[in-house]
């Protein structure tokens, strides 16, 4: 039963001497409010490196050709690693390879050509692809489609253009159907794509042509070569393990030393997003662990305070004990009292990092910042975890006060000055 007349005596107790109540709680309430800020900014963070790659498979694997730095089979070092359509095929021989792409983009690596419409011009990457990329890239479409089979075959002078490069040379008119000019060479419009991703490779992924793969090689006259490959991984296939029989297909198509690892260059999605992932799981438990360090610094604050209360009451306690308080009584009285002042300190730092949390969501949602955070969030879970570990920690507070409090004798207690 709810003993009202007690509640208001541990009241009574927390207000007769504000300050130090204040300055006890605060320790709790700094260390609450740390918890749940640091855990709310590490899944901001972890949810900003998931929109740089979002729309990128997570078993993905790009290769490119670089410059040999040992010579090999009667070739000198210095020689730039060309990839040509020849290595599709023995690449396509690996079992281990879900989806394989071989890209181009005009101008090389960084590079940006002039697009025009009319009479409004602009600086945008071309890339020549085939369909099979849109299974390593996730897009979505706000109108027409991505390149196919078809296009590949009949090298169609078409091209599916990002979003950025909508709004700047089309504006509000619609572009399906429509021509531009790549290089002087006119393209139609079958598709605009909206790209998944954040920050600047999403702002590069928006000012994106993307053309089909054969078409570029014949109307820019750019031979056999490959500028690089991006793959997926089965389900299954471990990373490093494919991208050594890739280096190793590679290495013998090109007559490349199998200790020269400067020749072909990688990107292991699979490493990245494992090591990616470590860190943010580090960064979980290393915020609770110093928010958890901090909360326990201000329980034992508590505890002290609560020691001094008890050596304050010493005389009261002796008077309950000589009326027929019992032990149990006396320790249930202390205990209230600290899990009490531990678990309003708490929650008040719950609600005041729920606060910080809404307003630093509202500022990073702001579209015109640009910043490479998602919004912070704590679930449910972790609140209800964090109000938990307060009633514990103030029950942990209190076990040594009330400890003391029932080893007092009463006619001990009534000779205390």
């Amino acid at each position: 039963m709810l003993d009202l007349d007690k509640w208001k005596e541990i009241w009574a107790t927390l207000r007769s001497n504000r300050v130090r109540t204040f300055l006890t709680a605060f320790g709790v309430f700094w260390g609450i409010l740390m918890l749940v800020l640091m855990l709310a900014f590490g899944s901001s963070l972890q949810e900003g490196m998931r929109r740089q790659f979002a729309g990128l498979a997570t078993n993905l694997l790009y290769v490119w050709g670089q410059q040999t730095t040992e010579a090999y089979d009667g070739r000198p070092p210095g020689r730039w690693v060309q990839f040509q359509t020849r290595d599709v095929e023995e690449l396509s021989r690996l079992p281990g390879i879900e989806h394989l792409a071989p890209r181009l983009q005009l101008g090389g690596w960084g590079g940006n050509f002039t697009v025009g419409y009319g009479t409004k011009t602009g600086s945008f990457t071309v890339m020549g692809d085939y369909p099979t990329f849109a299974k390593i890239a996730t897009f979505e479409y706000d109108a027409g489609r991505f390149i196919n089979d078809r296009d590949i075959a009949e090298r169609r002078k078409v091209a599916v253009i990002g979003t950025g490069v909508r709004d700047q040379m089309f504006g509000p008119e619609d572009p399906i159907g429509k021509y531009i000019r790549i290089s002087g060479v006119y393209f139609q419009v079958v598709g605009v794509s909206r790209t998944l991703r954040t920050g600047r490779e999403g702002e590069r992924e928006a000012n994106t042509l993307f053309v089909p793969f054969t078409t570029m090689k014949t109307a820019f006259n750019m031979g056999d070569r490959v500028g690089f490959f991006a793959m997926t991984a089965k389900p299954g296939v471990d990373g490093p393990e494919l991208e050594r029989q890739v280096r190793e297909a590679l290495s013998r198509q090109h007559q490349i030393s199998p200790t020269d690892k400067l020749a072909i260059g990688s990107f292991n999605m699979f490493e990245f997003y494992s090591e990616i992932e470590s860190v943010f799981v580090v960064l979980f438990w290393v915020s609770w662990v110093v928010g958890g360090a901090t909360l326990l610094a201000g329980v034992v604050g508590v505890s002290n305070i609560m020691l001094i209360t008890v050596k304050e009451r010493t005389k009261e306690i002796g008077v309950r004990k000589a009326l027929g308080a019992t032990p149990t009584s006396i320790i249930s009285m202390v205990m209230k009292e600290s899990v009490v002042l531990t678990t309003i300190a708490g929650l008040a730092g719950v609600a005041a990092g729920v606060g910080v949390i809404a307003l630093a969501d509202a500022a990073l949602r702001n579209p015109a910042l640009e910043l490479p955070f998602g919004p912070p969030q704590v679930g449910l879970s972790t609140v209800l975890i964090a109000v938990a570990v307060l009633v514990g920690a103030g029950m942990l507070a209190g076990v040594m006060p009330a400890s003391h409090a029932a080893s007092i004798k009463p006619i001990e207690a009534l000779r205390a000055e």
